[in-house]
């Protein structure tokens, strides 16, 4: 590893945008980790840019830092991601835009469906009343009923 391979957290901050205490916070969830130097100072890998600026891309496409963990454990640590890295993650990420896609138009469809008949009731609404198990219980407060 070449000295200049890495970067302090100040370069990584300059380079990708993000606060100090941002890249800690990344830091912290184990998004992103340094190098401690014999003088336990950070230094990160330049292939932290790469992972950064993808934490940044998909927290603005929706998804939750678990779910960014999950696709940065596939990433290589120390090395800067290649276009195969790239399109595996992006397959993952698709999947999971098609199934948000699909809930949107079915909650869309329904939508229309409740306001054509104008019912809102409470027994056969599927926006209101959705996949109801306590209902097929009996009536009453059956959570609280021995």
């Amino acid at each position: 590893m070449k000295a200049n391979d890495l970067l302090t957290i100040g370069e990584l901050a300059r380079r990708t945008g993000l606060s100090v205490s941002a890249i800690r916070y990344y830091e912290d969830k184990g998004l992103v980790e340094p190098f401690r130097t014999g003088g336990n100072q950070r230094r990160f890998f330049r292939s932290d840019i790469r992972r950064l600026s993808f934490i940044l891309i998909a927290q603005r496409l929706g998804l939750a830092l678990a779910e960014i963990e999950e696709e940065l454990r596939g990433l290589p640590q120390g090395r800067t991601p290649n276009a195969r890295d790239w399109q595996r993650i992006s397959v993952g990420i698709k999947r999971r835009i098609d199934q948000q896609i699909a809930s949107l138009e079915k909650v869309r469809e329904d939508l229309d469906g409740c306001i054509g008949c104008g019912c809102l009731s409470l027994k056969k609404c599927a926006l209101y009343n959705a996949a109801d198990k306590w209902a097929e219980k009996g009536a009453g407060p059956r959570v609280l009923l021995p």
